[in-house]
C-alpha cells in the first residue's frame, strides 16, 4: 500500500469505484422517474446529490457521508476528473444541436430573437447585479466582472431542455420548434462568445482594455473561423470517413471527440476557455450532412446516460444547500432570469413579425436555465467569480425554470379554440401505395396530386416550398411518420393528404426506421398557429403503434380512409380564435 494522501492507493479505487456506481445508478434512477413524470431528467440527477451530499446525508448521517465522499483530496479529484468530461462532452452535444445552416437560412427572426433574447436579459440581469451587496462577491473589486457573469448567465437559454420539451409536445419539427431552436443557436454562440471573455478577465492577473479587445478579437475571430471555413473544412473529413467506413459509426465518433479536445486546446491556449472550443466543435460536427441522425443519437445517449447524471449529481456532493441557501438571492436569480428572457424572446419575435400567440410561445420557450447555466456556476466557482450562495441559487433557479417551462407552454399552445383535422383532409389526394424510393420522390408524389386536387395550387410551387422546409430540419419524426409541410401564399385555409409507402422510405429519422406513413400539410403564411396545432395532433395520434399498424395494414384505399378518418375524428388541432366561425 503507498502512502495514503499522496499517491493512488488501492482504497482510493475502490472507494471511486463505490461513489460513480452510487450516482449513476441513483441519478439515472431519479432522472428517468422525473422524466415519467413529464420533467427534465436533470432535476433528479441533481436530487442525488443533495441527498448524498452534506445537505441530507452529512446531517443524518455524518460517518456513512465521510466513509462515501471522504475529505481527501485525490479522492476528490478523481470524481472531478470525472465530473468534468461530463461538462465537456455536454458543451460537445449541446454543439451538435446548434443547426447553423437552418438558423442562417432563417436568420432574419432567427437573429432578431435570439440576439434580443440575449441583450435584453444580459443588460437588465447586468445592471440589477451591479446593485448587490458586497457579501455575494467573491472578489468585491471585481463587481464589473460579477455583474456581467451574472447578467450573462441569467440571458442563456438551456437548449438542451427546450429541446426535449418540444420533444415531448410534439413541436420539434414545427416551424415555431425551428424558429425556436434556430433563436437558441443564435443566443447560444453569442452568450459563449461573452462567457469566454468573463472567464479569461477573471482568471487575468491584470488586464487592460488592449487586452480585453485582443481577447474579445480571437474569440470573435475563431468563432468566425469555426462558423465558417471550419464547417466546411468539418464536413469534407466526416463525409471521407462515412465513405471509407461506412460501417463503423464509432470512428465518427472519436472524430468528434477529438475535434472537441483540439478546439477546447485552442481556445484554453489562446486566454479563453477550453468550454467554448468543445461548444464550437460540436457546431461543426453538426452541421456535417455526413453525421446522420443515427450517429447523433448514439453519442447523445452516451453522453446523458453516463457522463451528465454524474456530472449533476456530484456538483451537490460537497455543497451544503441548507447552510448556503439565501431566499432574496433565489428570488432574484429566479425572477430576473425568467422575467428578463421571457421579455426579450418576445421582443425579439415582434421585431420578426410573429403573431401575438407564436411570441408568446417564443418568449416561454427561452425562460429555461437549465443545465447550461448550471455548468457555468460551476466554473465561476473555480474562477472565484461567484460565491457559494450565489451558485446556489443559481442552482435552484435553473431547477425551477426548467419545471415550469413544459406546463407553461403547454398552455400557451393549449388555450386556443379546436376543430377537427379530419375537416382538412383532401382524400382525393391520398396515396395508398406511393412508389417513390426517396425522400425527395415521396415528397414530389404527394404534392402533385395535392396540386391536382387543389386548383389554387401550383405543383412546381408546392413542391419547391415543401422542399426547402424538409433541408432546413427533416420531418420525420421516429416510428414510421414522417409530415413534411410548408407555408403557401395562394392558400386560404390549411389542406392536409397523406401516403402510405408500404416497403417505408428512409426519412434520416432519428430512430433510423424506414418511414411508411407520410402526412403533407400546406398551411396558409398567416395561418396564426394553425401549423403548429396540426402538426402536434397528427404527432400526437400517430404515436400509438395499433394506430399506425392497422394503417400499413389496410387492405386498400376505401380501407385505408375508413381507418385513418376514423383516427382523424378522434384528434383535435387547436386552432387561434380569429379562424373560428
Amino acid at each position: 500500500m503507498l502512502p495514503h494522501g499522496h499517491y493512488l492507493s488501492e482504497h482510493h479505487f475502490l472507494v471511486f469505484l463505490l461513489q460513480i456506481l452510487l450516482l449513476l445508478v441513483m441519478a439515472r434512477g431519479f432522472g428517468e422517474v422525473l422524466r415519467y413524470w413529464g420533467h427534465p431528467p436533470v432535476v433528479g440527477e441533481i436530487l442525488v446529490g443533495l441527498l448524498l451530499g452534506p445537505t441530507l446525508l452529512g446531517r443524518l448521517s455524518p460517518e456513512l457521508y465521510q466513509t462515501l465522499f471522504p475529505p481527501d483530496p485525490i479522492q476528490f479529484t478523481m470524481l472531478e476528473t470525472v465530473s468534468w468530461f461530463g461538462v465537456l462532452l455536454l458543451l460537445l452535444e449541446t454543439g451538435l444541436e446548434v443547426d447553423v445552416s437552418a438558423a442562417w437560412q432563417q436568420r432574419g427572426p432567427a437573429l432578431r430573437i435570439g440576439i434580443i433574447g440575449v441583450v435584453v436579459p444580459l443588460a437588465v440581469g447586468f445592471l440589477l447585479s451591479l446593485f448587490l451587496p458586497d457579501a455575494y462577491l467573491a472578489t468585491p473589486d471585481q463587481r464589473l466582472t460579477f455583474a456581467l457573469f451574472l447578467g450573462t448567465t441569467m440571458a442563456i437559454s438551456a437548449m438542451v431542455i427546450i429541446a426535449r420539451v418540444l420533444h415531448d409536445l410534439d413541436l420539434v419539427k414545427s416551424d415555431l420548434g425551428l424558429l425556436t431552436l434556430c433563436g437558441y443557436a443564435v443566443n447560444d454562440i453569442l452568450a459563449w462568445v461573452i462567457l469566454s471573455l468573463v472567464f479569461a478577465t477573471a482568471a487575468a492577473a491584470t488586464l487592460s482594455i488592449g487586452s480585453v479587445l485582443l481577447l474579445l478579437a480571437t474569440a470573435v475571430g475563431f468563432t468566425a473561423f469555426c462558423l465558417s471555413l471550419g464547417l466546411r473544412l468539418v464536413d469534407r473529413a466526416l463525409t471521407g470517413l462515412v465513405t471509407r467506413l461506412p460501417h463503423q459509426p464509432g470512428v465518427v465518433l472519436t472524430f468528434v471527440c477529438c475535434l472537441g479536445l483540439l478546439c477546447g486546446i485552442v481556445t484554453q491556449w489562446v486566454g479563453l476557455t477550453g468550454l467554448l472550443g468543445f461548444f464550437l466543435a460540436g457546431i461543426m460536427a453538426g452541421d456535417a450532412g455526413a453525421l446522420s441522425e443515427r450517429v447523433r443519437q448514439i453519442l447523445t445517449q452516451m453522453v446523458h446516460a453516463i457522463f451528465v447524471p454524474l456530472y449533476f449529481a456530484t456538483i451537490a456532493i460537497q455543497i451544503d444547500f441548507f447552510a448556503q441557501f439565501d431566499a432574496f438571492l433565489v428570488l432574484f436569480v429566479t425572477v430576473v432570469s425568467i422575467a428578463g428572457k421571457y421579455f426579450g424572446a418576445w421582443l425579439g419575435a415582434q421585431q420578426a413579425g410573429l403573431s401575438a400567440v407564436d411570441r408568446v410561445s417564443i418568449g416561454i420557450a427561452f425562460t429555461p436555465s437549465g443545465v447550461t447555466g448550471i455548468v457555468v456556476a460551476a466554473v465561476a466557482v473555480e474562477y472565484q467569480i461567484i460565491t457559494i450562495p450565489v451558485f446556489v441559487s443559481i442552482v435552484l433557479s435553473a431547477i425551477i425554470s426548467s419545471l415550469i417551462v413544459g406546463p407553461w407552454l403547454m398552455w400557451s399552445i393549449r388555450r386556443r379554440p379546436t376543430m377537427h383535422i379530419a375537416e382538412l383532409f383532401i382524400r382525393r389526394a391520398l396515396i395508398p401505395n406511393l412508389t417513390g424510393l426517396t425522400r425527395q420522390a415521396v415528397i414530389q408524389e404527394l404534392c402533385q396530386e395535392m396540386a391536382e386536387h387543389q386548383p389554387v395550387l401550383d405543383q412546381e410551387t408546392v413542391f419547391a416550398a415543401v422542399h426547402a422546409r424538409e433541408e432546413l430540419m427533416g420531418t420525420g419524426v421516429g416510428s414510421g411518420i414522417a409530415i413534411p409541410h410548408a407555408r403557401l401564399e395562394a392558400l386560404s385555409k390549411p389542406v392536409l393528404t397523406c401516403g402510405r409507402s408500404p416497403a417505408g422510405v428512409d426519412w434520416d429519422a432519428p430512430d433510423g426506421l424506414p418511414v411508411q406513413l407520410v402526412f403533407l400539410l400546406l398551411t396558409p403564411v398567416q395561418d396564426e398557429g394553425a401549423q403548429l396545432q396540426i402538426l402536434a395532433a397528427l404527432a400526437r395520434t400517430m404515436s400509438e403503434e395499433e394506430v399506425r399498424q392497422s394503417l400499413v395494414e389496410a387492405e386498400d384505399a376505401g380501407e385505408l380512409w375508413r381507418r385513418l378518418s376514423d383516427v382523424l375524428r378522434s384528434a383535435e388541432a387547436q386552432l387561434v380564435p380569429q379562424q373560428r366561425a
